[in-house]
């Protein structure tokens, strides 16, 4: 009776934390529907960063690796683009110096005990090696496409979510959802699924915004 009412909570910091990421896609999906052309709004990053916030705790309850992988990758640009959102110097000390250490403190957790590590999260009876592998390699997928957008808006001096940005969500997500499906994951399913239809959407509407530049030019 414990272990399920324990299961029910720590499900639910995952329920809440994809509600925090389908938030954000839900969001910048009806302001580029209104402005016609893909935009990065400020409340994209703070829901992206709530929701991973929370996703740390979750994955390390799960004892899922592939989660806190995907995540330690693409926290600190979230910080990044509020910062250039000039988002960053409104936040409180004390709470910039949480977020700065809640990814270095969940690795340091997992890697406390190195033998406890190996055998949780690659000696994993509940987890088989080549579905580790496998829902790891779509969750750096998932995160690679926020280091692209770093780099594309670093070059072009603003925070921007490109074409390409919306490409990898596509192919990670896909991976993902495959990955939920073996885990009988629900929380990482309905994260997942929820945003498919807004990565395709954002490819239309972003392919649609470059084609009216060439013939403009």
């Amino acid at each position: 009776m414990i272990m399920q009412e324990t299961q029910i909570w720590v499900f639910g910091i995952g329920l809440l934390a994809q509600l925090f990421f389908s938030a954000r896609v839900l969001y910048q999906w009806i302001v580029t529907e209104k402005a016609k052309k893909v935009l990065s709004p400020p409340a994209f990053w703070i829901l992206s960063i709530l929701g991973s916030f929370l996703l740390f705790v979750y994955g390390t309850l799960r004892n899922d690796f592939a989660i806190i992988l995907g995540q330690f990758l693409s926290y600190y640009v979230y910080l990044w683009n509020l910062n250039l959102q000039g988002i960053w110097k409104r936040i409180i000390g004390v709470v910039k110096v949480v977020l700065l250490l809640t990814p270095l403190a969940a690795i340091a957790y997992m890697l406390r005990d190195l033998s406890a590590f190996d055998l949780t999260f690659f000696h994993n009876k509940d987890i088989p090696l080549w579905l580790l592998i496998f829902g790891s390699s779509g969750q750096i997928i998932f995160s690679l496409r926020f280091i692209y957008q770093w780099v594309y808006s670093l070059y072009h001096r603003e925070s921007v979510l490109p074409l390409g940005f919306w490409v990898l969500s596509l192919i990670g997500s896909s991976i993902i959802i495959i990955y939920a499906i073996f885990r009988l994951d629900p929380i990482l399913l309905l994260g997942q699924s929820f945003g498919f239809v807004a990565y395709i959407r954002n490819i239309m509407i972003g392919n649609r915004s470059k084609k009216i530049k060439l013939d403009e030019n």
